[in-house]
């Protein structure tokens, strides 16, 4: 431990073995700074693009961008898209080239500061309201879309007097021109917040990890996005519906394609399916019938196919940008879900907590605040639930684990599901490869920084099985205790409050001393506990409950979690990126000089679903040529770790056989030779 300073934050992410050097190479600073810089000057364009754009100014302004661009084989198409889309590309772009050169070096240079300082995304500005906890960068954010709303509406409704004035609109119909022209304005409004709808919901995105967001923290975005975008897409259609209905010809006007122009038709399907998301989301629907929330919820898909086809290409591009990104980050965990993965041990514990051991490859990368989806095919093909892990990295290469509560329908099946393999299968039979669960995941997801490894005094505050990511803690921090490896926590308090004692044993089954044996030396760990539901203390009367009732043992068959995740691999995820990227201009480009334009082909709607076609096969077919390479690298990974495993331990019982050996010669030189070939005999078993 002496070589490690214990007043320094000593970070590290994946394989904590080595130390990095802090100071980078001058011309690595130099490409991360300009990297920078272009990520800062694409996104404030983008932003002032975007609040400019209501006003006539801002339209003028596009207008003339896209006059300069227009002249290309992507046509206006691909001048809306890189005006309103191509900024959040670009940015995407940089952040995987800015991720691969800082690697683990600018996670360590995190939060290193002495001294206390002020940080937006941390210092709380509102505790008790109704967006919850709000941080000063979020309450600057909300503050930003509120202004821009307003600023929006103001501009809009500017131009639409002057346009009546231009017009000369009779009286008459003044009031439903106004009516329309509203309802106009407040979809293009609602696109534009649409173009931001769908980044913070991109699990593995490298735009959350350049700003060190996981996504569940930046979900709350998403809602809030919903939210408004919901609003203002239903103010929309709402609008419109009165005029209609005001000119007596509403049903005409909804059942209306048209080939030139808004096709009104998909327009109504695409707010359906909106309003039916949007309702099953409100919290007493989404508190109390979950389920109905998820399923309505994959009417995101009809959401945005109808979107594009009621808008047309060029429109739809203005908030295509994070629907792209979406999409990429949708095939990944869609290609890592796939594969199944061995369930090591599954454990029913007397207090109503099921604990799984998962199998995963030695270059799966988390930490000890990583959580991950999980999903059980005997239970449901489409319930993905989300748990925190409750192991440490240190803990083993090929293993992780999650305690889950059981609470609800599906917790209970997963239950009685372990207790009745268990039960119905004898003994001796215990081990077989049936006697398991199909289990598929996703992740692991969170926080690439160890936030827990970065201060000196912790205080870990946990009601019931939220208990489960400080025991990964803690576990992470008595490994890195007896190892000797960077570790700042020396003062742990835990207070743990429990609504029955027979959840103690979560806690009281957790052997510190196996981890490390003599870490009071180095560690000051405290804990409280509160039990809030029991008037009687039954463990000082000598009740004790019993830690285990049930168990499964599987035979492993070798099947372990995928490193298709966005945190996995820097490299490969850069290149799944970008090859998607260059794949969907290259299909569109095909498409304009192949179809659209030799056939003269100008239908708003058809041309809106191809652009999206051609964003979905460029996913499909270069990204998923970069995942079939990820794939067959991560093989040939784990083929050569399991070789390495297997050397070691043939040398381990070739140590024992020679050991054996020398004893027989010392004792018995007649036995010997039966010993030796019994040993061979083991050995080719075995391997």
């Amino acid at each position: 431990m002496d070589e490690h300073s214990v007043h320094k934050p000593l970070l590290q992410n994946g394989d904590a073995d080595t130390v990095h050097d802090k100071n980078s190479p001058l011309y690595v600073s130099s490409i991360r700074w300009f990297l920078k810089v272009v990520m800062w000057v694409s996104f404030v364009a983008w932003i002032a693009l975007m609040f400019l754009y209501p006003s006539e100014f801002g339209s003028q302004l596009v207008r003339k961008l896209e006059q300069g661009t227009s002249g290309t084989v992507f046509g206006i198409t691909g001048s809306y898209f890189l005006l309103f889309s191509g900024p959040v590309v670009i940015i995407a772009f940089f952040s995987v080239a800015h991720l691969i050169l800082s690697g683990e070096e600018e996670l360590q240079r995190k939060k290193t500061s002495k001294h206390p300082r002020f940080r937006l995304w941390t210092f709380p500005v509102l505790v008790d309201g109704p967006f919850g906890v709000v941080s000063a960068a979020e309450f600057i954010g909300i503050l930003l879309f509120v202004g821009f709303i307003f600023w929006a509406v103001y501009a809009y409704t500017m131009r639409n007097i002057s346009l009546l004035s231009e017009f000369q609109v009779p009286s008459k119909e003044q009031s439903i021109f106004l009516l329309e022209l509203t309802g106009l304005r407040l979809g293009m409004i609602g696109l534009i917040c649409m173009a931001f709808l769908f980044l913070p919901v991109a699990r593995g995105s490298v735009l959350l990890r350049l700003i060190d967001i996981p996504f569940e923290h930046a979900t709350r975005y998403h809602v809030w996005l919903g939210h408004l975008t919901m609003l203002l897409f239903t103010l929309h259609g709402l609008f419109y519906v009165i005029a209609w209905a005001i000119q007596g010809h509403l049903l005409q006007e909804l059942m209306e394609w048209r080939n030139i122009g808004i096709a009104n038709l998909p327009g109504v399907i695409s707010l359906l399916a909106g309003l039916m998301m949007w309702v099953t989301s409100l919290h007493p629907v989404r508190k109390n019938y979950f389920e109905l929330f998820f399923y309505t919820h994959q009417l995101y898909v009809v959401f945005v196919v109808f979107l594009a086809l009621h808008v047309g290409d060029f429109i739809f591009s203005i908030a295509a940008g994070g629907i792209f990104l979406f999409i990429l980050d949708r095939f990944l965990r869609f290609c890592q879900s796939r594969r199944t993965v061995d369930v090591l041990s599954a454990s029913c514990l007397p207090c109503g907590t099921v604990e799984l051991v998962l199998s995963k490859p030695a270059n799966l990368r988390y930490n000890a605040l990583s959580f991950i989806f999980l999903q059980v095919r005997e239970l449901s093909w489409l319930q993905w639930h989300p748990f925190s892990v409750s192991s440490s990295p240190l803990d083993g290469k090929y293993h992780l684990s999650i305690l889950i509560k059981v609470l609800g329908e599906w917790t209970e099946k997963l239950r009685e599901n372990i207790l009745s393999i268990s039960g119905e299968e004898p003994p001796e039979l215990a081990t077989q490869p049936h006697a398991k669960i199909t289990a598929s995941v996703e992740g692991p997801y969170g926080h690439e920084v160890p936030y827990h490894l970065m201060y000196e005094n912790l205080i870990l505050v946990a009601g019931g099985i939220g208990i489960s990511p400080f025991l990964a803690i803690i576990s992470d921090i008595l490994h890195r205790i007896k190892e000797g490896k960077p570790c700042l926590p020396r003062n742990v308090l835990i207070v743990w409050a429990v609504k029955k004692s027979n959840e103690l044993p979560l806690l009281a089954n957790f052997d510190m001393e196996s981890r490390c044996p003599f870490f009071s030396e180095n560690l000051n760990l405290e804990t409280c506990i509160y039990v809030t539901r029991e008037t009687e203390p039954p463990l000082e009367e000598g009740t004790l409950h019993k830690a285990m009732s049930a168990s499964v043992y599987p035979v492993p068959s070798g099947c372990s979690m995928s490193v298709f995740v966005g945190t996995g691999h820097n490299i490969w995820s850069g290149l799944y990126v970008i090859s998607s990227t260059i794949g969907f201009i290259i299909l569109v480009a095909l498409v304009n000089i192949v179809y659209l334009n030799p056939s003269n082909i100008s239908s708003w709607w058809y041309k809106g679903l191809l652009l999206l076609a051609c964003m979905v096969a460029g996913v499909l077919i270069f990204g998923g040529t970069v995942i079939g390479l990820w794939h067959l690298w991560e093989r040939k990974c784990c083929a050569r770790e399991e070789r390495k495993n297997d050397d070691i331990k043939v040398d381990e019982a070739q140590n024992v056989q020679t050991m054996a050996h020398n004893d027989l010669r010392k004792q018995d030189p007649k036995s010997f030779h039966c010993c030796s070939v019994w040993y061979k005999t083991r050995l080719q078993r075995n391997f």
